[in-house]
């Protein structure tokens, strides 16, 4: 072949490898084999599967379209394979990739790509570590910089990313003289000319490093989204895990106060606190159905009630029973209440009521907590309890909790009247599986202020 031919192959050869590693890693599928820590042996067989099936086309495009042989990426492929999945990949890989070769006469094709797929895979195996492998560099002046960077200080007599490099020289090296030998017995691309033959053996480089460098881009994306998500789910605890230490005293002076003239109304808020207790030192779930909320509530004002006084705190329901099971994010309504007790109803000599409603408008949930109390200034609506929440989940943390999880598709909503009392009004989307936003790996975590979930 011409070597103007011969260049354009490469170039060509370059562009479809990366674009096979692109579209290979958008599944989902895949991305769990190719970063999976432990495979078994199924796990194995079907990585040699993703990646054999593309590259035994472009094989078999090579004879259908004689023009065409940037296709043909047998032996990177068969290396990749081995030195990700191991020996048993990279053989079966390599011996899918020959099939079409074989069919067409070229018989060397088959042993030498097991060959190349149990080489890597061996070579896998003596890696020191894994990152060794994910950070190999396509670009040769830089692999040979960073080895010599890295025995400058503690020489070392084996370097594995420069094993690496010359064990791809080495296995294409070997395809050359099997193809000097047996010209028809395998398809290797050679030329006469010293550079253009350099050019050959270094595209078979750039090819596999390529190729690792995609892969390992959406590896360390994957990474930082993990670490992103627990960053995200320990603040989440952290919000709904805080306990005021002024709200323990106040509630054990109240226990105080009861025991000797009415120890049965004591023992019963001891029951109680103990429960709410209970749910914010043990609870972990990050959302919950919203009947739960509301038990965690009635908890929660029943302590209210006998501290205020029982003529002086009503509560009131308004909750449609189809509401109820649709899932909120934990702690959601303890510091709405929590507000309209401090900024509502306190002030209040004569004391009011609390109204909880909830119902379903299509997709969404309404909830609203009203007080008939003194109305809060535009400056008190986002300020911090000073009960469960003071030392972070306050009517702020709400809202910023809200824009977090749901982004522009939730709404918190604060009206307010001197004299009048408060209403805040929750509109939530509905979502059928609320707890992927924090488990699952497949949906990125946003930052704050950005959407989890995808736009209904």
């Amino acid at each position: 072949m011409e070597q103007r031919l011969i260049l354009v192959n490469l170039l060509i050869k370059l562009g479809v490898a990366a674009a096979v590693s692109s579209a290979l890693v958008r599944s989902k599928e895949f991305k769990k084999l190719l970063f999976q820590e432990h495979r078994q042996t199924r796990h194995k067989i079907y990585l040699a599967l993703w990646m054999a099936i593309p590259i035994t086309l472009g094989v078999w495009i090579r004879f259908s379209a004689r023009n065409f042989l940037a296709g043909d990426l047998a032996l990177e492929t068969t290396v990749l394979l081995g030195v990700i999945g191991g020996r048993l990949s990279g053989g079966l890989g390599g011996a899918m990739i020959a099939l079409p070769a074989v069919l067409h006469g070229e018989w060397a094709a088959l042993p030498f790509n097991v060959f190349c797929g149990l080489v890597a895979g061996q070579l896998r195996r003596v890696a020191p570590d894994e990152e060794d492998i994910w950070s190999f560099s396509p670009f040769i002046d830089l692999s040979i910089y960073n080895w010599i960077r890295r025995n400058l200080p503690v020489p070392r007599l084996f370097d594995w990313q420069i094993t690496f490099l010359l064990t791809i020289v080495g296995l294409r090296f070997l395809q050359t003289e099997i193809w000097r030998f047996w010209p028809n017995a395998i398809f290797s691309l050679e030329h006469p000319n010293l550079w253009v033959e350099g050019a050959i053996y270094l595209c078979s480089v750039m090819v596999v490093g390529t190729e690792l460098k995609i892969f390992n881009t959406v590896r360390i994306q994957m990474k930082l989204e993990e670490q992103e998500r627990f960053l995200l789910q320990a603040r989440m605890v952290a919000l709904q895990n805080q306990i005021n230490p002024h709200f323990l005293f106040n509630t054990l002076n109240s226990i105080s106060s009861l025991v000797r003239f009415d120890p049965d109304t004591a023992r019963e808020m001891i029951i109680k606190l103990a429960t709410i207790l209970r749910r914010l030192l043990h609870s972990t779930d990050s959302f919950v159905p919203l009947r739960e909320e509301v038990e965690f509530i009635d908890n929660y004002l029943d302590i209210e009630v006998v501290r205020f006084g029982r003529d002086k705190l009503r509560v009131l329901k308004e909750l449609d029973p189809a509401s109820l099971e649709v899932m909120v994010p934990s702690m959601l309504l303890q510091p709405l209440v929590e507000n309209c007790l401090k900024h509502g109803l306190s002030p209040k000599v004569e004391g009011g009521s609390i109204t909880l409603r909830s119902r379903l408008i299509k997709s969404r949930l309404i909830i609203e907590v009203e007080d008939d109390g003194v109305g809060m200034a535009g400056t008190h609506l986002l300020e911090q309890p000073e009960g469960l929440g003071s030392t972070g989940i306050g009517m702020a943390n709400v809202a910023e909790r809200l824009k977090v999880l749901y982004g522009d598709s939730a709404k918190m909503m604060i009206e307010s009247r001197d004299g009048v009392g408060t209403q805040i009004r929750l509109r939530l989307p509905v979502l059928p599986n609320p707890e992927e936003l924090m488990t699952t790996t497949t949906i990125a975590p946003a930052p704050a202020g950005k959407s989890l979930h995808k736009a209904e």
